[in-house]
């Protein structure tokens, strides 16, 4: 049985991680402030407002408030859904303006469209929202990958430590998790897909990841698909 879909993360896989920690973290910091200021009377960020105070147990609080709030949980690295989609309001007003483009290594697009090519379908799964992750790959620095991407999977669908959450994947795609291949650099993720049945590589771009047990390459450019097929 061959492989017929490959499951990417980004952070240290498909991008850098300090593109992600020193660029959109904070930028978002920066300028989320005068972005909500600015754009409180809009539906959604008016939405997410409420949902941010809902979050903090402040029905209350005033805008002011909800922005110190907002501050805090980004120091804090709060996974707050409302948080996250209003950076990813803020980073998508970034990009457009062209304050940044989206971080992905050398060897990234090439294999993608190889594996596209080859008739692998291509699919993200990130702790950052889809939102976010559409954003990087639509305003990449190699152009719009979005093309080659079938889908995208955040948190809303599991823990990525978690076997459950790669079985769901495996489900919504309807293939059996061994025709699956993710690809992350961190070895908890990969022990949690190997336990759903998925095959794994683990990338190394950094010297200091962690080594789990599973195949291990430095960049997309040593992946053979072929090699990790099974009969």
């Amino acid at each position: 049985m061959s492989v017929r879909a490959i499951v990417m993360d980004i952070e240290g896989t498909t991008s850098s991680i300090d593109f992600v920690h020193k660029v959109l973290f904070p930028y978002a910091a920066r300028e989320l402030p005068d972005f909500v200021r600015s754009h409180s009377s809009d539906r959604e960020v008016l939405q997410l407002l409420d949902e941010a105070r809902i979050e903090a147990g402040e029905a209350s609080a005033n805008t002011e408030r909800v922005i110190e709030i907002l501050a805090k949980w980004i120091e804090q690295d709060r996974k707050a859904g409302s948080l996250k989609a209003l950076q990813g309001l803020v980073w998508e007003s970034g990009y457009r303006d062209g304050d940044f483009t989206g971080h992905v290594y050398p060897d990234v697009a090439p294999n993608m469209k190889n594996w596209v090519e080859n008739g692998i379908a291509l699919y993200v799964y990130s702790s950052g929202s889809v939102q976010a992750q559409k954003l990087l790959f639509a305003h990449s620095a190699a152009g719009d990958l979005r093309p080659f991407i079938r889908g995208y999977f955040d948190t809303r669908t599991g823990h990525k430590r978690d076997a459950s959450s790669y079985r769901r994947i495996a489900q919504s795609l309807q293939l059996t998790p061994s025709q699956i291949l993710f690809l992350s650099d961190t070895a908890a993720e990969l022990d949690a897909a190997t336990e759903a049945g998925m095959q794994t590589i683990q990338l190394a771009r950094d010297k200091n990841v962690v080594r789990g047990a599973h195949t291990m390459v430095a960049d997309f450019d040593a992946i053979s698909v072929a090699s990790v097929d099974t009969e």
